[in-house]
């Protein structure tokens, strides 16, 4: 049985090659996967950046430490504390003391992300000036980099600055240096200092003040911005591989299934051949495991090595894209080779199993088959496996609608979700194409002559044929519109939310990230026809379950203004209820009953009791909580509603907030313009991991459609022969086949749809639970530029064999045994 699996191999090679290309990039993409793994499991500690060269850096508090049953229980604080100031007073004593401050700033022609600093903490990092002087003045800065010259004037939220003075940039930020004094009025909060003094004293010197801390050596990176931005990163990046990942081993399943049980159709003469020759269904089988397993050692060898020159290049783009820290390169690790190896050897046997036992079930008669119509398409263990696994992704719906419906909403939802059913939709296709494929070409076949007819025929009787091609379209179009339309869908949902929350008419938002100063409020309250609601960003924290610190952004915002601007989805209670003893919450709390107390920590970390003032809906978890700006100490206001006086202009009241805010910089928005800009949008790593399953997917599906189509084409070389025969010109055969290629496409494309549908139906369903109700966002144009890529891959695939067969005579063609 090997010496014939060798000689199938060989002479057969045709059918395999598809299966062994999919089967390499699975491999590939998985020795990737575990390469990038391992390089980050084994990622080095970053260093201190902008205090590289301090002496001691000390820091107010600006984490919340609860203790439980389980271990102690962290939460970055929303609104971070000072160093106190008897701290900073005895700090002083010991030795010079500077001020940091780090603060967003806005100028024409540079970078977006630019971040302002006091001059003083410059020489931390350490930067050093490489052309011009230190700034003076308040007008005058030192910048980073080459954006700007010396003696360049630069338009900036905070004024017109001039720059003095450049600094060659370190790589992490874009820095924007002032006088300390100005960068004081910029940034009034000092969070953290740089002491000159030996760091035991300084830990003496604050011992008894609550979460100050002492950073030394490699512990001073945690003063600089974001210090776990790596960690982040390489953890976002493991997401997205591991999901490309798991598409891939469930694609190369999918491929590999679908093309040995094509081909196991489509020899069953040959079977039957063996069978009356005497072997047995047992030798049947194994000689299909056979043939998988020498397809399975080889594709899995050629991944590892295309895996080992990909990984590279690879962790070169994460890295081009910002989805990797600039460190990031593969290191020398061999067991991602060997998993991939094993995976893909896995892979082939699982997706050659079904396949096998129907080999094993050929008759001897059928070696006498002449009839290429599809008898019985459907087994009893495709239906049972097709069902089961359709009333498991209903069943699995129907519970998370009834019992949390907002995990329907969670991007690791969403994403597995549609696997189930592409698997059962593809079960139970054979069950679905004959009826799809006369309603597809109803039309053309009542068109004049014979094409539109064979079409619809050759698509109903060829079903096996017309599902193995439909799959892959299937799962192309399914995860496009499964995945993207999701994500479009909650994008929708969220802005809706905001639509239908915002009664103002106007929404004015500061330049920077330091907010409103009271004096700007105070001008904007002023304003002549204004009903003004200014609020702030903060955070409440809250021990639910004795064990799991929980933390809600929360809005500081008095509660008659806000009453006049918003339309809360409350359940229970009052908006006129709330005040400084009083929190409004939503139906997501453990707690969330009025009237009831619930314990809370504020944005600074400061435990209070406060009572339940009223309930909202969870809708897509951006709901949040609301409190009075006395339980949001330090928060800046950093949006102001506006509503309109009865009888007052739009136009004057927009000129006055514009000149209220023009001094300290701002921009006034309309309620509509405010929701365009504010429009949610996927987060890049999410959309980039996205686009790369997507084209996974597509990459996989244009291998399946090719090696499918060759195979059927080839199979039907006297088929096409006798049309020839029977009067029909070559290029009449060749636009037949490929309207039957155009056709299969559209039922793929249509099961597709279906999958994607039900999908987007079930999330639809779970938002309008959430009491959010809005309409499902499909993408057209990806799936129509995914089934366009399929129709061409799947006409050039079926047209290209079948012109190279029509070039023998077709009388030769019909007498060529099979």
């Amino acid at each position: 049985m090997l010496s014939t699996t060798l000689r199938t191999l060989r002479t057969r090679w045709v059918t395999f090659v598809g299966s062994f290309v999919a089967l390499s990039l699975g491999v590939a993409l998985i020795a990737v996967m575990g390469l990038a793994l391992a390089t980050s499991l084994d990622a080095p500690d970053r260093g201190p950046e902008r205090f590289a060269a301090a002496p001691v850096v000390v820091k107010g508090q600006d984490t919340l430490e609860v203790p439980t049953s389980i271990g102690d229980r962290t939460q970055k604080l929303a609104q971070p504390r000072a160093v106190p100031d008897d701290a900073v007073a005895k700090l002083r004593d010991l030795g010079t003391v500077v001020e940091d401050r780090s603060f967003a700033v806005r100028a024409e022609g540079g970078p977006a992300d630019l971040v302002g600093h006091p001059w003083s903490t410059a020489a931390f990092a350490p930067y050093e000036l490489d052309a011009g002087r230190a700034p003076e003045a308040s007008d005058e800065v030192v910048v980073s980099g080459a954006w700007a010259r010396p003696g360049t004037r630069v338009r900036t939220d905070g004024g017109t600055v001039r720059v003095v003075g450049t600094v060659a940039g370190l790589g992490f930020e874009n820095a924007v240096f002032y006088t300390d004094t100005r960068a004081a009025e910029l940034s009034p909060r000092s969070l953290q200092l740089v002491v000159d003094a030996d760091a035991a004293a300084v830990r003496e010197a604050v011992r008894g003040s609550e979460g100050v801390q002492v950073l030394t050596g490699d512990a001073r990176r945690y003063a600089d911005a974001d210090p776990d931005r790596d960690s982040e990163a390489l953890t976002a990046m493991n997401a997205m591989f591991g999901t490309a990942g798991g598409v891939t081993g469930f694609v190369s399943v999918f491929v590999v299934a679908s093309t040995f049980a094509f081909a196991v159709a489509q020899r069953r003469r040959e079977f039957g051949l063996l069978r009356t020759a005497g072997a047995t269904p047992g030798q049947i089988r194994r000689m299909v495991v056979c043939e998988a397993l020498g397809v399975g050692v080889l594709a899995s060898a050629a991944g590892c090595v295309l895996g080992s020159y990909g990984a590279p290049k690879l962790a070169t783009w994460a890295v081009d894209e910002s989805l990797a820290p600039r460190w990031f390169t593969i290191g020398d690790y061999t067991w991602p080779y060997h998993m991939a190896f094993w995976t893909g050897l896995f892979v082939a046997l699982c997706g050659v199993l079904a396949a096998s036992w129907r080999a094993g079930r050929t008759g001897p008669t059928d070696a006498l088959r002449e009839a290429s119509v599809d008898t019985r398409p459907m087994t009893w263990g495709r239906w049972l496996f097709g069902a089961a696994l359709l009333i498991t992704a209903a069943v699995t719906l129907a519970m998370a609608l009834t019992t949390n419906p907002g995990d329907l909403l969670q991007r690791k939802t969403y994403v597995s979700r549609p696997m189930l059913l592409i698997t059962a939709v593809a079960l139970l296709a054979p069950v679905l194409v004959r009826p799809l494929a006369r309603l597809i070409a109803w039309l053309p076949a009542q068109l004049p002559g014979a094409g539109g007819m064979l079409v619809r025929e050759n698509a109903a009787a060829g079903v096996r044929r017309t599902a193995a091609v439909a799959a892959p379209v299937l799962v192309t179009v399914a995860l496009a519109g499964s995945l993207l339309g999701a994500t479009a869908t909650l994008n929708e949902a969220k802005a809706t939310e905001v639509r239908e929350q915002t009664a103002a008419d106007f929404v004015v938002t500061p330049a920077g990230d330091a907010g409103f100063d009271e004096a700007t409020v105070q001008r904007l309250q002023a304003v002549s026809g204004a009903e003004v609601s200014a609020s702030s960003s903060s955070a409440v924290y809250v021990l639910e379950d004795g064990v799991a610190l929980i933390r809600s952004d929360a809005r500081a915002v008095e509660p008659e203004p806000l009453a006049a601007t918003a339309h809360l989805p409350i359940t229970a209670g009052k908006v006129g209820d709330l005040d400084d003893d009083s929190i409004i919450v939503n139906e997501e709390w453990e707690q969330h009953t009025v009237g009831e107390r619930v314990d809370v920590w504020l944005g600074d970390g400061t435990r209070k009791s406060l009572k339940i003032a009223a309930v909202m809906t969870i809708g897509t978890g951006n709901n949040g909580v609301y409190v009075t700006p006395r339980n949001a100490p330090a928060a800046p206001v950093d949006q102001v509603d506006v509503r309109l006086a009865d009888g007052a202009d739009a136009g004057t009241v927009a000129a006055g907030l514009r000149q209220a805010v023009r001094a300290s910089g701002g921009e006034v928005l309309t309620r509509d313009a405010w929701v365009r800009a504010t429009y949610p949008e996927t987060n890049r790593t999410t959309r980039m991991g996205f686009f790369l399953v997507l084209g996974i997917a597509l990459l996989y599906t244009g291998i399946s459609l090719a090696n499918t189509m060759v195979m059927a084409t080839s199979d039907r070389a006297r088929e096409l022969a006798v049309l020839r025969l029977a009067g029909a010109t070559r290029w009449q055969v060749l636009r037949l086949v490929g309207a039957e290629a155009l056709m299969v496409v559209m039922v793929g494309g249509l099961l597709g749809a279906l999958v994607a549908g039900l999908n987007l139906v079930g999330m639809w369903s779970a938002l309008g639970l959430l009491s959010v109700w809005t309409p499902i966002e499909i993408p057209w144009a990806t799936l129509a530029a995914a089934l366009g890529a399929c129709a061409v891959l799947a006409v050039i695939s079926a047209v290209a064999p079948a012109g190279l067969s029509l070039r023998r005579r077709a009388v030769e063609l019909a007498g060529t045994p099979e």
